[in-house]
């Protein structure tokens, strides 16, 4: 079997890519990003294919957040198209070629017309279904939000119905396929694998506080709006809120103007892995409350440092681990359910240090990106005798 992968980043497919590596069927991989950012992969460089032109110069632009949407949205869709072009018209020999969704349809369709087999690799929800609920979303905050472009959504939705099997990472993301009509059949299910290897409990919590952690950028899409309302509800004389990842002045701006902004809260943006993990091991909780994402890992990587964690139903979290065991699944926007969970994990320091213990031998138990790879070839086998 020889299997040729596209990406317009890196994401969970150069784990795949090397994990096809190992198993000799790695044909190639494509991407958009640059070749001296993927020096140390693991994977010969005569098999990567980059073309960094479109994508790395957008990500890199340094007054993006300043741009117009309607030039963003163009360069976006740019990005996702040269790429699927680009791979289409280098694309070697091959049995499956597997691209991630929004940037693939044209390499999908060149495979096709070669035989080979077409996957289509979603890493979220149904586009329409992340499309609904970030105009939900956007509405309710009264922030402005023109949805997800037309033209992206129709480039998917082509993709859905070129591929000869969907894999996507998560039950919610599952359920959101068979809710917009996309047969069972045609779906797998393909969790990403836990690579801990750089997680594990570096420090313990401080007793008598109760320190509350988020990991991501800071988004609507995040769920950080309902995060800081739970946590002025709950009650605890030495409680903090620390955020870690890509801050939004303009969403805090937007809370503090209602109210709901924290005072005490602590912004401390991007962090590195090696100080990350020593800031998981010393919180009492990780709080994921995303309105839609396919599969946070960072959920895993908490656990792996001994921190319970309260997720939404819409962050993969129930492929992770299990409500009321290792932490908490709540639904998405409830308020009053995560103050719950938060107050009780702040009342119950020895309970909450019991759950911190399971979650850590929890994700020890969990398939590392070699059970993934397993499971991928197994997809892959199914879909090349169909």
């Amino acid at each position: 079997m020889k299997v040729v992968l596209s990406t317009p980043g890196k994401f969970h497919t150069f784990d795949l890519a090397r994990e096809l590596y190992a198993r000799g069927a790695l044909a190639a991989v494509f991407t958009g990003y640059p070749r001296f950012k993927l020096r140390d992969e693991g994977i010969p460089q005569k098999l990567i294919h980059t073309f960094p032109w479109v994508q790395s110069s957008y990500m890199g632009f340094p007054w993006k957040q300043h741009l117009p949407s309607a030039i963003s949205r163009q360069w976006e869709i740019l990005s996702g198209i040269t790429l699927a072009a680009y791979t289409a018209f280098n694309l070697p020999e091959c049995d499956l070629y597997v691209g991630l969704s929004g940037s693939a349809l044209k390499a999908g369709q060149k495979a096709h017309q070669r035989g080979a087999r077409y996957i289509c690799d979603r890493g979220s929800a149904h586009i329409r279904v992340q499309d609904q609920l970030l105009r939900e979303e956007h509405e309710i905050w009264d922030m402005p939000f023109s949805g997800i472009d037309p033209r992206t959504i129709a480039r998917e939705e082509a993709e859905y119905r070129e591929a000869d099997c969907i894999t996507i990472p998560s039950n919610f993301a599952y359920r959101s396929f068979i809710k917009q009509g996309i047969s069972a059949d045609k779906l797998r299910l393909l969790s990403y694998g836990v690579n801990v290897s750089r997680f594990q409990p570096v420090a313990e919590p401080a007793s008598g506080c109760f320190d509350i952690l988020f990991v991501g950028g800071m988004s609507l899409q995040k769920g950080i709006q309902y995060l800081v309302q739970a946590y002025q509800k709950i009650s605890h004389p030495k409680k903090s809120l620390t955020f870690v990842g890509a801050p939004s002045q303009q969403l805090m701006d937007r809370l503090k103007d209602r109210g709901i902004w924290p005072s005490d809260a602590r912004v401390l943006g991007h962090m590195p892995q090696t100080e990350l993990k020593n800031i998981m091991s010393r919180s009492h909780v990780l709080v994921l409350p995303s309105i839609q994402e396919g599969l946070a890992m960072v959920q895993a990587q908490a656990m792996a440092c001994g921190c319970p964690v309260i997720a939404s139903k819409n962050t993969g979290g129930e492929d992770l681990f299990t409500d009321g065991e290792e932490g908490y699944i709540v639904p998405i926007r409830d308020v009053d359910a995560l103050a719950e969970k938060l107050q009780y994990l702040a009342d119950h320091p020895e309970q909450r240090t019991e759950m911190g213990k399971k979650a850590l031998q929890r994700v020890q138990r969990l398939g590392g990106w070699h059970d993934y790879g397993e499971k991928a070839m197994t997809i892959y086998r199914e879909v090349l005798q169909k």
